[in-house]
């Protein structure tokens, strides 16, 4: 990433890391807007991780196949291959506070379906694919406009970053709280409790946005079909045309092919490999997101964005060498201390590439570009998926997770030796800043 040279004399690699207080590490939350939604959100996405742990347990458990998990992951995120684009254009034109209330009022509902079929005992695998699907198109539109909306939140956009950090401190908090507590539900009471509890948690982010006080948003309204695709167009040109936003977009893309499916073969490491049962699952689950937090944590003590590009690129070899020494382990707890540190490794990775992109991109095309960013992960992760579970079923999950973890550390060797031959040692960020509207 070429940067501009320093003006205030000081070393922008040292400013980068300094120490800083708690409260600076907090310092997003002094916006209102943003610590509703902070609340809000935390208990939502403590629901969310629930049903995605019992979802892959109640898929294991009704199927005990591999290749079957990987298609509930791959029908989970297919939508974006079809809509992704769509989804950041949404964001662009319409009123993002209300675009995601409409699009968490829809995951409270198919929460609710998939917990009333399990209780009952009616649920079939088909109902989860086909619930799947529907809330991979949920997310289609909520993710861009949640990633987006971050900006509209945070008054002083010197904060951004750090409010971008903060965002992923909830989602790997509530990751850690959320399997740990389903793994002792599906004991207890079976996967439709998770289900039903997920569904009253998006109560708590619905009312933290109808709370907020925030200026209308103007929306552009409705387009044709013609006008849609030039919108699309333009936001893939723009991307395209920026090195950086390019680079970071590849990289990105192969983290999630090669790399993010080793979650959905967890239940797969955790019954016939480390004997854990649905428990095991939730807490190498839960380990993951303890380092995915920290991970968050780290970056939300950084001052903007000095030296991220670096980061990212030593965090995405650290994912993939970590992943090795995954697939190679026997003992739960070895495997707990490893995921712990992939989770940190994989989330530095991404909120680090989020955060960059965030800066990078004007406001006119953050939609598109978080549109693009979602893309990333939700539509190619599903092909990763889909490999992964047909590749476990013939040469094992170790042996797939291994794979991909090589791949990992390969794309992110690549990209660190790109940023070390573009950054200029004596650079700062302050081109960043003034596109963001920071004097």
């Amino acid at each position: 990433m070429t940067r501009s040279r320093c003006t205030d004399g000081a070393n922008p690699r040292q400013r980068g890391v300094e120490r800083v207080t708690f409260s600076h590490t907090l310092r997003s939350l002094r916006h209102r807007n943003f610590r509703l939604y902070f609340v809000g959100q935390f208990i939502s996405m403590c629901g969310t991780w629930m049903q995605t742990m019992a979802q892959m347990w109640l898929v294991y458990r009704l199927t005990h196949s591999s290749s079957l998990l990987g298609l509930v992951g791959f029908a989970g995120q297919i939508p974006s291959i079809v809509f992704g684009l769509l989804g950041g254009a949404a964001a662009d034109r319409f009123d993002r506070r209300k675009l995601v209330l409409v699009t968490q009022t829809a995951a409270m509902v198919q929460a609710l379906l998939l917990g009333v079929l399990t209780v009952t005992g009616r649920v079939q695998v088909w109902h989860v694919f086909a619930l799947a699907v529907a809330i991979g198109i949920v997310n289609v539109f909520d993710m861009p406009a949640r990633q987006s909306f971050v900006v509209d939140m945070v008054d002083d956009r010197e904060d951004l970053g750090n409010a971008i950090a903060m965002n992923s401190v909830l989602v790997n908090g509530s990751r850690v709280v959320g399997p740990a507590v389903a793994g002792v539900l599906v004991g207890v009471w079976g996967e439709g409790t998770c289900f039903l509890l997920n569904s009253l948690s998006f109560l708590a982010v619905i009312a933290s946005l109808l709370m907020m006080r925030m200026p209308e948003r103007q929306e552009r309204g409705a387009q044709t079909l013609e006008q849609t695709g030039r919108h699309i167009k333009d936001g893939l040109r723009y991307a395209w045309r920026n090195p950086d936003i390019r680079a970071l977009l590849v990289l990105l893309a192969m983290i999630s092919v090669a790399g993010v499916p080793f979650m959905v073969l967890l239940p797969i490491f955790s019954d016939q490999i480390l004997g854990g049962g649905a428990t095991g699952v939730g807490w190498l689950m839960g380990a993951s997101g303890l380092g995915a937090m920290a991970g968050a944590i780290f970056l939300a003590r950084r001052n903007f964005t000095s030296g991220l590009d670096r980061v990212a690129g030593l965090t995405s070899a650290g994912f993939g060498v970590s992943l090795i020494l995954f697939s190679f382990s026997r003992s739960m707890p070895v495997s707990l201390a490893l995921l712990t540190l992939t989770g940190f490794c994989m989330m530095t990775m991404f909120t680090g590439c989020n955060t960059l992109l965030q800066a990078l991109t004007s406001d006119a095309m953050r939609g598109r570009v978080m549109g693009l960013f979602t893309m990333t992960f939700m539509a190619v992760a599903p092909f990763g998926n889909l490999i992964s579970g047909f590749a476990a079923d013939r040469i094992g999950a170790p042996m797939t997770v291994a794979f991909g973890g090589l791949c990992c550390a390969a794309a992110g060797a690549i990209y660190l030796r790109r940023s070390l031959i573009i950054a200029l040692p004596e650079g700062d960020d302050r081109h960043i800043l003034q596109s963001l509207g920071v004097k």
